[in-house]
């Protein structure tokens, strides 16, 4: 049986290829699911993602299941048991930020009908499917990825530059970068 080719930053770790094979570059279209990309990206900055997705369970049970409501609600109490547990980034900036995220989360929410409608205006509502030969052609940002960074921290979010924002826009299928080789294409 041939093996299947996939992008080769999802290395032979089984829990990166059960990312990059049933997750990466789909699109979501779920507020929580969106909301906790969202997070999890901000708590990936300056880490690998192999980091984040090893604690992701643990980041779950933490920011209860990803509930927008839950998470705007928590205060200094519930803040500081977060920054004491060893399951998840214990960075003070950026658990205050999932916080001020959750918030700011609710008000687009509020605005828009759903974040969904928001964040996938910045697409047109439609995947770009880019056609990169490799993995050196994939930009780290984009222009569309900027003007959702100028916009969301414009709304009050923290942990959304650029690069942020286009990862996360990959994660949630919002553009496809898997590279044309790779089985997922």
């Amino acid at each position: 049986m041939k093996e299947k080719i996939r992008c080769g930053w999802s290395t032979s770790d089984p829990i990166y290829i059960k990312y990059h094979d049933e997750e990466w570059g789909v699109p979501i279209h779920d507020d929580r699911k969106l909301f906790e990309f969202l997070i999890l990206e901000g708590f990936q900055a300056g880490l690998s993602w192999i980091t984040i997705l090893r604690k992701r369970d643990n980041f779950r049970k933490a920011f209860d299941d990803f509930d927008a409501e839950k998470v705007a609600s928590y205060g200094k109490r519930k803040i500081n048991s977060l920054l004491k547990d060893e399951g998840i980034i214990r960075n003070k900036l950026k658990v205050e930020a999932a916080v001020t995220n959750a918030r700011a989360f609710l008000k687009v929410r509020e605005e828009f009908g759903s974040f969904d409608k928001y964040i996938w205006q910045f697409v047109n509502h439609k995947p770009v499917k880019n056609k990169f030969k490799s993995l050196k052609e994939v930009p780290a940002s984009t222009e569309i990825s900027g003007i959702m960074s100028k916009d969301l921290k414009k709304r009050g979010f923290k942990f959304v530059g650029t690069t942020i924002c286009y990862a996360h826009m990959q994660a949630t299928g919002m553009v496809n970068d898997h590279i044309v080789t790779c089985w997922k294409h």
